[in-house]
């Protein structure tokens, strides 16, 4: 062994010994200070964790630390000669947590949110948060005047229960809604793109009101997309505050916007980087032009179109994405949609989660792609649009996950079901048939297969009736809603006729969307009708022909009353077998109350297969809306109709009254029988044809979101064409000359013009669309029967 050798041995052993002295030394140290910590007062907690915590540092930081773990209510740490003294008491431990007289929310939600949890350690200063915490999750979820109080139950061994007691009261109402930074639209505009109002007068007789973060969120993402529809591509929603007034016992709810400027689309042009798609087709599919104010939605159709256009082609991959240069001095978009293919990524999965009672397949259907085809996020994004507007989830989210390799995806698509049953119990009034009332039960969703029922029942003071209504909008896995109408209704017409009538029978109909504009719809009706004519000795509408027992023929039955002829004829009972269609087109914005678009009809239906009637029916109506200045709203209506058949009956005519010319009575204008009783034997007509001009307009100093608005109006049209039967004596026998009870009608069928003007008040109400119309006769015919005032309403809640 070298000098050197040993002397590196050496060292070691030297090292090595120093070592084990040094941790001997610690030991000891450690062991000394441990006996110098002296605990008091702990029973659960081990008196080595207290230690633990006082070793090496000050009492003060010792006593800090230990009150920080929540386990103790007091901690006193002190010197006192030569060991440190701790003096502990400790906090009661949570055997459970209990809630009492929550409905509206569940107590494992709640309990989900609070600090005090079970075996963990009582804290007075945390129960009280935790009332807090409790009540402003209720004040979040509407109910901002819930109660909540906690309080203790001592057990045994130091442990308690806690109790909190909730009273939840009713939902809180929304006081205002107002936005910050708008310039381009008034706050009432935007607040009609929301389904949240604000409380009035008529809050008992709605819910819209009602507090919910969930739809304010939603309302958000309307108003969004309705500046971002009109020309604000920069819009974006700065802040949304929402904060409970205790003086108004409500909520005020402020979003703050930043609108950007209006562009127009400067260019439109498509770049096909795939060279069997030609770029001049892809071009004419699009849904904007050159000059156009630009909108969202009508690039999001063009994405769609231009995609399924691709995919027709046999690029199942392709990817169409919008690119928009900006030119702020100008204040327009140059939009190019790239085409191109994208990356090979094939659905791996559908998972669908969270419905509840909603079916797999009636989600996994409003998707234009399945597992296993290319993967196309215009297509999901189209899907997840549709979801929305089914009214069938409170909440839709669709998100991906890579799948088991590279080139695979999965998609999930989470949502919440939400009712889709309605009660309804509806009233109203109208000059036509009196009060009626009506019950109603209809499903959306029926047993959560995405199928349309309703039943419903009538009861009126001129009108009684059931019916029932089912729908499938998925006719045979395809886009096609199928279903079928059952109906039944008694009507009392003799305020403007002479007759009873009575309709039972069904409709079987397959209604298609073409494009998104376009939609057509096939039917098929079987009914059958009963007229009867009253004739009693206060309604002797057939005494000329059928006196009135032990009284003879009235000297002037023709006097008191009296059904025309053609009206005789055609009472009883007949079966009409009637296939027809509709073909519609509709841009309007809004179909409920709109403001700019076209709505334009066709319809025609053929009655002649089997039953006894035998005619062709056809008629259009078109309606222009246009915004003039802002909730000033011009409408354009036309509309006619034209039969044609051989020995029509009366009742297969057309009757019109306020329907074409508002100041004129049901059945009040047209052809007449003028030989008995000439105001109440209108005969119907072949041809129809009028227009309207009407401008609606808010009423000044009424709250908008009553919905009250006005209305000036123009109408004229005519009903003309009586063709049928004139001459009955083969019927009845008789004569047509001479005097007393003729065999013969005495028709008069002018063409003239009726024409009116008024005013009308439109109630978009709680109750329902109610209408007041006040009309002026211009022009009218002889025997034409005039209504100033016609008032038309309904209610459902």
């Amino acid at each position: 062994m070298t000098r050197e050798n040993f002397d590196k041995r050496k060292l070691g052993r030297t090292a090595l010994s120093a070592a084990f002295g040094m941790a001997a030394l610690l030991a000891g140290t450690a062991a000394a200070l441990a006996q110098s910590v002296v605990v008091q007062g702990n029973k659960r907690v081990e008196t080595e964790t207290i230690r633990s915590y006082v070793t090496g540092q000050s009492p003060e930081e010792a006593r800090r630390d230990l009150v920080a773990t929540g386990l103790f209510s007091s901690v006193d740490v002190a010197r006192r000669g030569g060991s440190i003294v701790v003096t502990v008491r400790e906090n009661e431990v949570i055997n459970r947590v209990v809630f009492e007289g929550n409905k509206k929310i569940k107590g494992e939600v709640l309990e989900g949110e609070l600090r005090s949890k079970a075996r963990g350690p009582f804290s007075k200063p945390q129960l009280d948060a935790d009332v807090a915490r409790v009540k402003e999750i209720y004040q979040r979820s509407g109910r901002g005047n819930a109660q909540v109080t906690a309080r203790t139950v001592q057990l045994e061994n130091g442990r308690v229960d806690v109790v909190f007691t909730v009273v939840e009261g009713d939902k809180t109402g929304v006081k205002e809604i107002d936005f910050v930074g708008n310039k381009a639209f008034s706050d009432g505009r935007l607040r009609d793109q929301m389904s949240t109002t604000e409380s009035n007068f008529l809050s008992w007789l709605k819910t819209s009101d009602v507090y919910d973060p969930d739809r304010i969120a939603a309302d958000l993402e309307q108003v969004r997309r309705y500046y971002l529809k009109n020309g604000y591509a920069d819009f974006r929603v700065v802040s949304n505050d929402v904060r409970y007034d205790d003086a108004k016992a409500g909520y005020i709810v402020t979003i703050t916007v930043e609108e950007g400027a209006q562009y127009r689309v400067g260019a439109v042009g498509v770049d096909s980087r795939i060279p069997d798609i030609d770029s001049n087709r892809l071009r004419s599919l699009a849904k904007t032009s050159a000059g156009d104010v630009y909108n969202a939605e009508a690039v999001e159709k063009t994405l769609v179109a231009m995609t399924t256009e691709a995919a027709s082609r046999g690029y199942a991959f392709a990817q169409v994405r919008p690119s928009g240069r900006r030119d702020a001095a100008a204040s327009t978009i140059d939009l190019t949609f790239v085409v191109e293919e994208g990356p090979r990524v094939y659905v791996e999965r559908i998972n669908v989660r969270g419905n509840t009672r909603t079916r797999d397949y009636v989600i996994r259907r409003e998707f234009d792609l399945g597992e296993g085809d290319a993967y196309n996020k215009v297509m999901v994004d189209r899907a997840e649009r549709r979801l929305n507007n089914l009214g069938f989830f409170k909440t839709v989210r669709i998100t991906n996950e890579p799948g088991s390799t590279p080139d695979r995806v999965v998609v999930n698509v989470d949502v919440e079901d939400q009712p889709t049953g309605q009660f309804s119990i509806a009233g109203g009034y109208s000059t036509a048939e009196g009060f009626i009332g009506e019950v109603a039960v209809a499903e959306r969703n029926f047993l959560g297969r995405g199928q349309f029922v309703r039943l419903a029942g009538s009861m009126g003071e001129y009108s009684k009736g059931i019916e029932f209504s089912f729908t499938e909008p998925y006719f045979m896995e395809k886009r096609i809603a199928a279903g079928f109408d059952l109906f039944s209704k008694i009507s009392d017409n003799t305020r403007y006729a002479r007759y009873e009538s009575r309709n039972t029978g069904g409709t079987v109909r397959a209604g298609l969307a073409l494009t998104e504009e376009v939609s057509t719809q096939l039917r098929y009706s079987l009914f059958e009708q009963k007229i009867s004519i009253p004739n009693t000795s206060s309604r002797p509408y057939n005494d000329c022909t059928a006196p009135l027992s032990g009284t003879g023929t009235y000297p002037n039955c023709i006097d008191n009353g009296e059904a025309s002829l053609a009206l005789k004829e055609a009472s009883g009972r007949s079966m009409t077998s009637m296939g027809g269609y509709t073909l519609a087109y509709n841009t309007l914005d809004n179909t409920r109350n709109p403001r700019s678009g076209l709505y334009a009809e066709i319809k025609q239906d053929v009655a002649g297969l089997g039953g006894d009637a035998r005619y062709v029916r056809s008629t259009a109506e078109a309606r222009v809306y246009h915004e003039i200045v802002e909730d000033i709203v011009g409408v354009v209506k036309a509309q006619g109709g034209y039969l044609l058949g051989d020995d029509l009956r009366i009742i297969d005519n057309f009757f019109m009254g306020p329907n074409l010319v508002r100041g004129f009575a049901p059945s009040g204008m047209g052809p007449r029988d003028i030989s008995v009783d000439p105001r109440n034997n209108a005969l119907g007509g072949t041809t129809y044809f009028g227009g309207s001009t009407e401008v609606q307009f808010p009423i000044f100093g009424m709250p908008r979101d009553l919905g009250m608005r006005g209305a000036v109006f123009a109408d004229a049209g005519t009903l003309f064409g009586y063709e049928g039967k004139e001459d009955f004596r083969s019927v009845i026998g008789g004569n047509c000359s001479g005097s007393g009870y003729q065999s013969c009608i005495t028709v008069r069928d002018e063409k003239t013009i009726r024409s009116s003007v008024g005013a009308s008040l439109i109630w978009s109400s709680p109750l329902g669309p109610i209408r007041f119309d006040f009309a002026k006769p211009l022009s009218k015919d002889t025997y034409d029967r005039t209504q100033f005032f016609r008032f038309s309403g309904g209610t459902t809640f």
